[in-house]
């Protein structure tokens, strides 16, 4: 892979853990993992900010690294189960879109790191967007992303 090649960047926080897609491959240190994955839940509603213990944490992060938890730590690893047909399998899989947007956030950090893309502060919708650096032309966004709030750990439907 080449470092200049902008369609395939490279992003290392560490070798405990690593994400491949379109073959891409990007390391991350267990602690960067570990806060992308709780924030990938927050952003798709399974979890508030701050919900989250080390044993919940850690069923959570091995869920996105092997797809399971062989070792269960916390009741968040039961909840997952009791849940498992909304959450797991089918076309909104809660693993693909924990990798995905895990993966996502560590792609976009490379291309504002490389000074490819810039982030632009959305005042309407809250959040930021993004546009290449030498054109301003808008980086598509995501498509709409699964809402699993109504099984939200913690929550009295969930």
């Amino acid at each position: 892979m080449s470092a200049g090649n902008e369609l395939s960047p490279t992003y290392s926080s560490g070798t405990d853990f690593s994400v491949e897609a379109a073959g891409v491959r990007f390391g991350f240190s267990a602690r960067d993992f570990s806060e992308r994955v709780a924030q990938a839940a927050v952003g798709l509603g399974l979890i508030e900010r701050g919900d989250l213990g080390e044993p919940e944490l850690e069923d959570l992060v091995a869920l996105t690294a092997h797809g399971r938890i062989d070792r269960p730590a916390s009741p968040l690893a039961e909840h997952l189960e009791r849940h498992r047909d909304v959450l797991l399998g089918g076309g909104d899989d809660l693993v693909h879109w924990l990798r995905r947007l895990v993966f996502r956030g560590a792609w976009i950090d490379t291309q504002i790191a490389a000074g490819r893309i810039q982030p632009v502060f959305d005042e309407a919708g809250g959040g930021f967007r993004y546009r290449r650096a030498a054109t301003g032309v808008p980086i598509a966004s995501d498509p709409p992303r699964p809402d699993w709030s109504i099984v939200a750990y913690g929550s009295p439907a969930g």
